[in-house]
């Protein structure tokens, strides 16, 4: 892999001074341009970022101090960082000299130029500033992912907003919680690194990641403006996340693990603070719509759809909540859902003083089995289940093959009754044989 040359600029409005210098650093392979004046010097930093500049102090019209003041001025106004300077002059005098370092020049080196000082102070100015900027990327830097921290998105995407055109987007990783409570944290860093890898793979070079939480991104995209191309990043995200996870933790994952995300258009002069504030708002909607999607915020969208009518928003929440149809046996929820009937009802138990029975029935098979036919099995198993239980109980699948089922109003006589029926109903099966059929419960 070829090394990056160090880039350097020299300033000076004398061509033999100008050659000389050029000669020097050309052979030992940095990278040199060089302009005449200090007007060039500020045309040339507007489009460029040489990594040093070597600025001749006394030029007409605009001598070499004046010059790198307006230079500082003009990096100050557009939060950039100060590229160091060293000056170069043929004067002797040491108020010259002290006077560049005042105002905050790396280096000075007198006229007529020796090549082994300026090859020496050049080298130790630009390990320095390599040294500067290690020590503020790993300070900027969140280690498990390799992203900006939120460190960086506080200070920087300001200036990041105001500077390009492009889109500000928050991810959100939906039901990551749940693998850090089921295969434990070290799982939850290793599918955090995978989905850093995903999301770098997806994007280019000049795009920005931030991680501003445990798993919520900032990401912008430098110069897309295009929303059919963030929803075919957010797509790809997902799918990719998700065979990630699956080789992680094997063909039994089933947490619905996606990634959600809002956005919003910068243009020029963008307002970060505001603008994060309405991708999150477009965040907040595709998590209160079915999540593992993407949306925008408009600027002058309205925070409500149509008008408010309280009496209608009552009727149009039951009829979204009723369930359909008459209810016969007991309620089958992904663990997302299960976790929330749970808490809710582990509350209303101890509220009212009674027992919760949890139980736990599980399929006894080998790593050797055919996957196929157990899960096939493992779908009569909870139909089996299901068909046993009350229309009060609530039952997850909570591993390859195993059932979590939270019984209410159950006295222990009945909880072995119902273990007994479905032991009973199993045993009628084709499957009876190959697989037994195991619990535990509380």
């Amino acid at each position: 892999m070829e090394t990056k040359k160090s880039w350097i600029l020299v300033v000076d409005d004398d061509d033999i001074s100008l050659k000389n210098a050029r000669d020097s650093l050309n052979r030992e392979e940095f990278r040199v341009s060089s302009v005449h004046s200090g007007r060039e010097l500020l045309q040339f930093c507007q489009k460029n970022k040489p990594d040093l500049i070597l600025l001749d102090v006394m030029m007409p019209e605009m001598d070499g101090f004046e010059a790198y003041q307006k230079l500082c001025e003009y990096e100050d106004q557009n939060s950039l960082r100060h590229i160091p300077v060293i000056f170069l002059t043929g004067e002797m005098d040491p108020d010259t000299e002290q006077k560049g370092l005042m105002i905050g020049a790396s280096d000075f080196i007198r006229k007529p130029i020796i090549r082994d000082v300026l090859l020496r102070r050049v080298r130790n100015i630009l390990a320095n500033v390599e040294k500067i900027d290690n020590l503020t990327e790993e300070a900027m830097t969140d280690k498990l992912t390799g992203f900006y921290n939120k460190a960086y998105a506080d200070e920087k995407m300001k200036d990041i907003c105001k500077a390009n055109t492009g889109m500000l987007i928050i991810l959100d990783l939906d039901s990551f919680k749940l693998v850090n409570d089921l295969y434990g944290h070290d799982m939850g860093d290793n599918v955090l690194a995978a989905f850093a890898d995903i999301a770098r793979r997806n994007c280019s070079d000049k795009d920005i990641f931030c991680r501003i939480g445990g798993d919520e991104f900032l990401l912008f995209l430098t110069d897309t403006i295009d929303e059919k191309t963030v929803y075919s990043y957010v797509l790809r995200l997902n799918e990719q996340l998700l065979d990630a996870c699956i080789r992680l933790m094997g063909a039994e994952f089933d947490i619905p693990i996606g990634v959600s995300a809002g956005g919003v258009t910068v243009s020029e002069s963008g307002d970060y603070s505001e603008l994060f504030q309405l991708a999150d708002k477009a965040l907040y909607r595709v998590k209160q719509n079915g999540k593992h999607s993407c949306r925008f915020y408009e600027l002058g969208e309205p925070e409500t759809e149509g008008s408010f009518v309280p009496d209608q928003e009552l009727y149009r929440m039951i009829a979204l909540c009723a369930e359909r149809g008459k209810a016969e046996s007991a309620m089958v929820l992904g663990q997302d859902e299960f976790i929330s009937v749970y808490r809710y009802m582990e509350r209303l138990a101890q509220r009212h003083k009674e027992e919760m029975v949890r139980v736990l029935l599980y399929i006894m098979a080998d790593e050797a089995a055919d996957k196929k036919d157990l899960m096939d099995a493992m779908s009569l198993f909870g139909d089996i289940i299901q068909s046993v239980l009350r229309k009060n109980d609530v039952i997850t699948q909570s591993k390859y093959n195993s059932y979590f089922l939270l019984l209410s109003e159950y006295e222990r006589p009945e909880v072995q009754a119902v273990i007994n029926h479905i032991t009973e109903k199993w045993e009628q099966t084709e499957f009876a044989d190959k697989y037994k059929i195991g619990y535990v419960s509380t």
